[in-house]
């Protein structure tokens, strides 16, 4: 028999507006520590220099994680130019310098190269596995990092300031697994001069905004207290990108055993994933077929 995890059943989203110097994992073990929560994860990391939204997942909203990680966010960064690092962020050691600096007008127009489906090599100091090893341990470890390149979709990417000649002030809007330290790398190799980040800060992450966040310091004070409380969002905000179909208390009765019922259907199509409600909160996420959803998700908590 399993253990009984110790905690309060607690579910919703927690927008943390995340400062540098600290990881992802340590801000939910921290929000999961003053919630006194049974269950927390997030949606998307953020490098430990990285600031912003990071969205903690609580309970039941744990379930509409992969939305949230699949859906659009936005990054404010800026870039160094002149010198590449083997990082790609100031976190790391200087192995390339240049003295050549682009025009205003020379970055825009590169810019365009990283809009749309593009390919992407991750940095060498990343999360990402190969072999069954994180790259950045191996790359700590002196070994050469082969890292393949992967497929990234770029909404925008903007140049919004350059108050400098060795720093630009970028904006990007991209799809899920994007890098914007890969980003910056490239940037400097194809304009000829290196390039790092030297800050990044997520602004928002589908349909959570840096505006909602809550301060590490604010979680300290209110932690343990029902204030803190106030500041979760439902866990529906996580199915915001998904069709959402009302249904009877027969059918979420039925739905939350795991089998298929009828609910209130219009602009949807046979197949379509969709999310069940009754009164507004969430049942199940399935399929949608002949007028039923079939479920994959069930809530607990509706």
């Amino acid at each position: 028999m399993g253990r009984m995890r110790k905690g309060r059943d607690v579910s919703g989203w927690l927008i943390v507006d995340k400062p540098a110097g600290i990881t992802s994992t340590a801000v939910v073990n921290k929000v999961k520590w003053a919630l006194g929560a049974k269950k927390a994860g997030h949606a998307g990391t953020l490098d430990p220099e990285a600031t912003g939204v990071l969205a903690v997942a609580l309970g039941e909203a744990t379930k509409t994680v992969p939305y949230i990680t699949d859906a659009l966010k936005a990054y404010e960064f800026s870039v160094t130019l002149g010198q590449a690092t083997n990082t790609d962020d100031t976190e790391g050691e200087v192995i390339h310098t240049s003295d050549a600096r682009p025009s205003d007008d020379d970055i825009k127009a590169a810019l365009g190269t990283f809009v749309g489906d593009i390919m992407q090599v991750p940095p060498k100091f990343s999360a990402v596995k190969i072999d069954g090893q994180r790259a950045y341990k191996l790359a700590r470890d002196g070994e050469d990092v082969d890292i393949a390149a992967r497929p990234l979709w770029v909404e925008e990417l903007v140049l919004t300031d350059r108050p400098d000649p060795d720093h630009v002030i970028l904006e990007m809007t991209c799809g899920k697994g994007g890098y914007v330290r890969s980003i910056a790398r490239d940037l400097g190799a194809l304009l000829g001069c290196y390039g790092h980040v030297e800050w990044l800060r997520r602004v928002w992450s589908g349909p959570f905004d840096a505006d909602q966040g809550i301060s590490i310091e604010q979680i300290e004070a209110l932690a343990k207290q029902p204030e803190l409380d106030a500041y979760l969002l439902p866990l529906e905000l996580g199915l915001s990108d998904l069709p959402e179909l009302p249904c009877t208390p027969e059918a979420a009765a039925k739905m939350r055993n795991g089998n298929a019922a009828m609910v209130i259907a219009s602009n949807v199509e046979y197949g379509d994933e969709c999310w069940a409600s009754l009164d507004g909160k969430a049942v199940a996420v399935g399929i949608f077929k002949s007028g039923e959803l079939h479920p994959s998700r069930v809530f607990v908590t509706a």
